[in-house]
């Protein structure tokens, strides 16, 4: 069986270092004003604050991949959720159906004048031949390819970045729960991971996001 390649970010260790921000962008030579990965920071300055690192979180049900009109946006085997550059039109419905705000864009203005959409690939590259030049020139690096994890994970100080399969690395932060004696819930991993693989019976069907989730609600974190 595949593995399934998930992010989680533990925001007992992140320190708003933006780190992983910079390996994103050093790994991948991405074009000014577009920002793959970020760090969020949530109840700013108050008891509770927390850091989050945020970007593409490859979910099961992708909702960027629903809706999509030109069907550019795919699954890998590895449930990596990848695009196609040369089938994206600009249009943006990726951008405002995705609840992570990870598609971007190179340009301002109206969507269809914005550019091919980029995003996180996990650093996997896209449909061109693995760690070919077409390849890194659209879509970045191919670490996944190499054998490598994504360059944020690797660069993050405090591995509060984990990247892998997800049973993996939810065994990881599982340990590391059990050793704290406590633990909030994973920012994001009910939205991203909580449902199965849509199928051609279930496509018409999706449930809208239940708002009272501590990861849906920035005023308010789960004990």
């Amino acid at each position: 069986m595949a593995a399934r390649m998930k992010f989680i970010c533990d925001t007992e260790r992140c320190i708003d270092c933006n780190g992983c921000v910079t390996a994103c962008k050093s790994e991948h030579e991405t074009p000014w004003g577009v920002n793959r990965r970020r760090v969020v920071t949530i109840n700013d300055g108050i008891p509770g604050e927390r850091s989050i690192s945020v970007a593409c979180m490859h979910c099961t049900d992708a909702p960027c991949l629903a809706v999509c009109p030109t069907n550019c946006i795919y699954h890998t085997e590895d449930g990596i959720v990848l695009h196609s550059k040369d089938q994206c039109i600009g249009c943006g419905y990726c951008y405002y159906a995705c609840p992570f705000g990870a598609p971007q864009f190179p340009e301002t203005g109206m969507f269809n004048h914005r550019g091919k959409m980029d995003k996180c690939t996990f650093c996997a590259g896209g449909p061109e031949v693995d760690t070919s030049s077409a390849e890194f020139k659209k879509y970045g690096r191919n670490r996944i390819a190499e054998g490598k994890l994504p360059a944020c994970a690797e660069q993050c100080a405090t591995k509060a970045l984990l990247a892998g399969d997800a049973d993996v690395i939810a065994d990881i932060y599982r340990q590391r729960v059990e050793i704290r004696g406590y633990g909030p819930e994973l920012w994001g991993w009910k939205i991203a991971y909580g449902r199965k693989q849509r199928t051609e019976a279930t496509k018409a069907r999706r449930e809208n996001q239940d708002t009272g989730d501590a990861q849906n609600n920035p005023r308010r974190f789960p004990t």
